[in-house]
């Protein structure tokens, strides 16, 4: 007994509470009940119903009542449990006709179908056609459909995560939290999918409890208690159609439940907003509505009372929803103007304030995508360009500028361009109300939109309703909205123009936080061993190179060792590219202990030395024939690591690779050119090409 009790402890009271309801549920199945816990029993599940529909309803997303498709299982026991419990009493005790069963179903019996058992069945035969034809089948049919859907889109959903996350729009925090609701989604719909098969089977179970209630009370009431079949069928037509109604009553509520919360769309808002801000918002439906309904009232022979009534009240709510839209616009053009100097006869001096300075990152938009900047309209843009600059930031080392946003008319409507020092860099069109499937490579299908190309990378893209968004991701489509498309573009132009970013101001800032740390270094190095403009150029070479300056102790340290020797800023670049190979090579291929090498043929290579030893770094000299040929053979060679799925990675010595790194920077946007001494001493390497074998040719 006391190892019980310590059982019963440790378990608590909060797991009592499953086997506690399946044991109540077996008892009234086995067990006789009275018919005072009948009524109990009966007023608790109407009662439970009544929850859960107004849970469902107030509900912001189907996600936010993820134990739906558990409850909805449990209700249906308890129904079909109370079923057998009300089928023994009616069976045992019906003779006696009246509250034999219970008050509740004694009340349904009498008072809801006014005590004819005719009218009765006919009630109870339209309740279980609307539950079982219409309200089940139709919730059973979007549950499956709902489930294959979100499982097929899936794979799509994730890609747009990691496109969020390799872009910056959102941070390893909230990329873990959606995939954690994309995979409860998938869950939610499956779970719906097979809960909606126990709905669909307990309004089956109630036609055949009907049924053999009513055949078993005329055989017991006719054979064993010797009534006539008039007084038999009276009693136990009552009883079993109160029982029934009483049944079929809470499973409905269940079944609109189910049907409510599956054909809900995944947005932040209850039904009835939802219902105000779509149905209710457009006062020219409501308000033709009304005149037809008056139209209606004034004809001849109809319920013109009735008619003009609801009409009046129809246009009542579309002129005060008319007037209330009216309000702020009228409020905005009666606003007096503001007096400017030059409309009071003063004339301003000019200024060196009305000199404005060039903008260092600038952003313009055509006067459609207002709204994607506005905060006010539910514009996103602005949030995630902050989001690309705190990720460009923490992976390029400094402080990237803010981004100046204004609008410029003379664009076209959809489209954007974006500045560096006042200069375009980039510039597309993108539509609010359309979102972009961006082929990735491998797609399943086709999509109805409008074609165009990604301006970020490049790819094959549809412009396609926000409606296909789902059917986009299940094809394997990475599906992304206007905001994404801007701020993804955003990112990509200031990475690869990361150098034009960093300034003297920046610099200096960078060296200040290095100080911190280090104040004798920064001392040393900063103007006594070099000046600050040949340490900006070394860290702008190395940005341009696409190495980011986050290690800047190391950077600092390396060009205080090498400023005896060289004041040169492409030699103390190599010097520093050195000190920094491990993080170089690191972000190259990642972990791999070996790293697999395009070379140059020996021949070649020396003879792109000699040639740069006369002509100079600037490469002037070189053959142009001998040009186009490395070009075509560089960019064969990384199309090939490309279908591989390998990084294009060129190892050329160290006096050509300044020259080689510049060539493949305009050649073959994307290979890394390293130099021998770059190589990591725990690092091998792996020659798998070989570019131009035949030298002479070239």
């Amino acid at each position: 007994m006391e190892m019980v009790m310590g059982a019963f402890r440790q378990v608590g009271a909060r797991g009592l509470g499953a086997p506690l309801l399946i044991l109540m549920l077996l008892a009234m199945v086995v067990l006789p009940l009275p018919p005072f816990l009948l009524d109990l029993f009966f007023t608790f599940n109407i009662a439970l119903s009544l929850v859960v529909l107004l849970v469902t309803v107030y509900a912001l997303r189907p996600l936010d009542f993820t134990m739906f498709p558990s409850l909805l299982l449990v209700a249906t026991l308890l129904r079909l449990a109370l079923n057998v419990a009300s089928t023994r009493v009616v069976l045992l005790e019906g003779h006696n006709g009246g509250d034999a069963a219970g008050k509740v179903i004694e009340a349904f019996g009498e008072f809801v179908v006014g005590g004819n058992y005719a009218v009765g069945l006919v009630v109870f035969a339209i309740l279980v056609i609307i539950n079982f034809v219409v309200v089940t089948k139709g919730a059973g049919r979007v549950s499956e459909v709902s489930a294959r859907f979100t499982l097929d889109a899936m794979p799509g959903k994730q890609m747009a995560i990691d496109a969020d996350l390799n872009s910056g729009l959102i941070d390893q925090t909230e990329a873990r939290l959606r995939r954690e609701e994309v995979g409860r989604e998938a869950d939610f719909y499956g779970a719906m999918d097979g809960a909606s098969k126990f709905v669909r089977g307990d309004a089956v179970a109630g036609i055949l409890i009907l049924i053999i209630n009513i055949i078993g009370g005329l055989a017991i009431g006719m054979g064993q208690h010797d009534l006539d079949f008039g007084t038999a069928m009276r009693f136990y037509a009552l009883l079993t159609i109160g029982d029934g109604l009483v049944a079929q009553l809470p499973s409905l509520l269940l079944s609109t439940s189910a049907a409510i919360i599956v054909t809900r769309v995944s947005r932040a808002e209850d039904l009835g907003s939802q219902v105000s801000t779509q149905l209710l918002h457009n006062p020219r439906a409501l308000a033709i509505t009304a005149a037809i309904l008056l139209m209606l009232g004034m004809i001849p022979g109809m319920p013109n009372l009735v008619f003009l009534l609801l009409g009046s009240a129809v246009g009542g709510t579309a002129y005060l929803i008319a007037r209330r839209e009216s309000e702020p616009a009228a409020a905005a053009e009666s606003a007096p103007p503001q007096a400017t100097p030059e409309d009071v006869g003063e004339v301003r001096e000019l200024t060196w304030q009305d000199v404005q300075p060039v903008d260092v990152i600038g952003l313009e938009v055509g006067y459609r995508l207002i709204p994607l900047v506005d905060r006010e309209q539910g514009g996103q843009l602005m949030t995630r360009i902050k989001g690309v600059r705190k990720k460009l930031s923490q992976e390029l080392g400094f402080l990237v500028q803010s981004v100046h946003i204004r609008d410029n008319l003379d664009l076209a409507p959809n489209a954007y361009r974006i500045t560096l020092n006042g200069v375009p860099v980039g510039e597309a069109e993108v539509f609010v109300d359309r979102d972009l499937a961006i082929n990735p490579g491998k797609v399943f299908g086709e999509l109805k939109g409008t074609p165009t190309t990604d301006p970020a990378f490049g790819l094959q893209a549809v412009w396609i309703d926000a409606a296909q968004r789902d059917q986009a991701q299940t094809l394997g489509y990475t599906v992304v909205d206007a905001s994404t498309v801007v701020a993804t573009h955003l990112s990509e132009l200031l990475q690869s123009h990361a150098h034009e970013l960093l300034g003297h101001d920046e610099v200096q800032q960078l060296l200040d936080n290095l100080a911190q740390i280090a104040p004798k270094l920064v001392e040393d190095l900063v103007p006594k061993l070099l000046p600050l403009a040949v340490v900006l150029r070394v860290l702008q070479n190395l940005l341009q190179e696409g190495v980011p300056i986050r290690d800047l102790r190391t950077i600092a340290e390396t060009l205080a060792e090498q400023a005896t020797k060289s004041q040169d800023a492409g030699a103390l670049t190599a010097a520093v590219r050195v000190a920094l190979s491990r993080s170089i090579v690191q972000q190259a291929i990642g972990a791999k202990g070996e790293i697999p090498v395009i070379v140059l043929e020996p021949g070649l290579e020396r003879l792109l030395q000699q040639t740069l030893v006369n002509a100079g770094e600037d490469g002037a000299g070189v053959e142009p024939g001998m040009l186009e040929q490395l070009q075509g053979a560089m960019q064969d060679t990384a199309r090939q690591q490309e279908l591989s799925g390998e990084e294009s990675v060129l190892l050329v010595a160290a006096a050509i690779r300044p020259w080689m790194a510049k060539f493949a920077r305009h050649s073959v946007p994307g290979m890394r050119v390293l130099s021998y001494n770059e190589i990591p001493d725990n690092r091998q390497i792996k020659v798998i090409s070989t570019i131009g074998r035949n030298p002479t040719e070239a």
